[in-house]
């Protein structure tokens, strides 16, 4: 179902960070969200997973207002994976997957045959089968962002928003992890992350969300919106194509 933002406003400590935005974002696709520091990302991501009330307008899902759902019914449909995510408790791998579950189970039930097959899946899905049995501080970085996006995967969510997934990751568990989202969206669902770097949200991104200050200034395909004329206004630097290739390099700043 489609994720859309109806002119959407949000205020943070009585200021606007986010002003009309208007999007519709489609199953089946993953959608980077970019822009310079302060531009409104992540307060974007929280207000389309439903975690922050706008201050005007509204995000659908399905037609339905996502503010409207229940806290557990809208982790059903909304997996929200946030920047520097941390487990509080040094449990197994599998523990920490089988907390996406929590949204299906009442409280002190045992863990269901739908939920066992769900949290196989995940760990399936990130390679991290591996890992099940290891505590969350024995593993290195790269197999801690697998196992937490194995957590937000086994709870079967229509929509994964993720913030910042690549940060502090080395470029190979970078390119791992852009390519098990782009396996997600693939399986029909709807991928929205937040990146900073244009090289990999070209890479991995089917459309893009341009923001600069609190406003949207381009979406679209990938291609349409990491124009050097777009990258120039919102990022003030000028970009270079290199030769043979889509791959656009910064070649010095703009002066504003």
């Amino acid at each position: 179902m489609d994720l859309i933002a109806h002119d959407l406003a949000v205020a943070l400590g009585g200021r606007r960070v986010l002003e009309g935005v208007a999007t519709t974002l489609r199953p089946g696709r993953v959608t980077a969200i970019l822009g310079p520091n302060g531009a409104g990302k992540s307060s974007l991501l929280r207000a389309l997973a439903g975690l922050i009330a706008p201050a005007a307008g509204q995000v659908t899902i399905g037609g339905g207002d996502v503010r409207a759902l229940s806290d557990r019914d809208r982790a059903r449909r909304i997996g929200y994976l946030p920047q520097a995510a941390a487990v509080h408790w040094n449990i197994t791998a599998q523990e920490v997957v089988a907390l996406g579950r929590v949204p299906y189970r009442t409280p002190f039930a045992a863990p269901s045959a739908q939920d066992r097959a769900a949290i196989a899946a995940a760990l399936a899905a990130t390679d991290t089968g591996a890992l099940a049995g290891r505590r969350i501080s024995e593993l290195s970085g790269g197999e801690r962002a697998r196992v937490l996006l194995a957590r937000v995967l086994a709870g079967e969510p229509e929509w994964l928003l993720a913030d910042e997934p690549l940060a502090s990751l080395d470029p190979a568990h970078q390119i791992d992890i852009l390519d098990r989202l782009r396996d997600v969206a693939r399986q029909g669902r709807g991928v929205l992350l937040v990146l900073h770097d244009l090289a990999q949200a070209a890479r991995a991104a089917d459309d893009v969300l341009l923001l600069k200050q609190g406003k949207l200034v381009a979406a679209g395909p990938t291609a349409a919106v990491l124009t050097p004329d777009h990258i120039a206004d919102v990022f003030d630097v000028h970009v270079a194509l290199l030769p043979g290739s889509a791959m656009m390099i910064p070649v010095g700043r703009i002066a504003r």
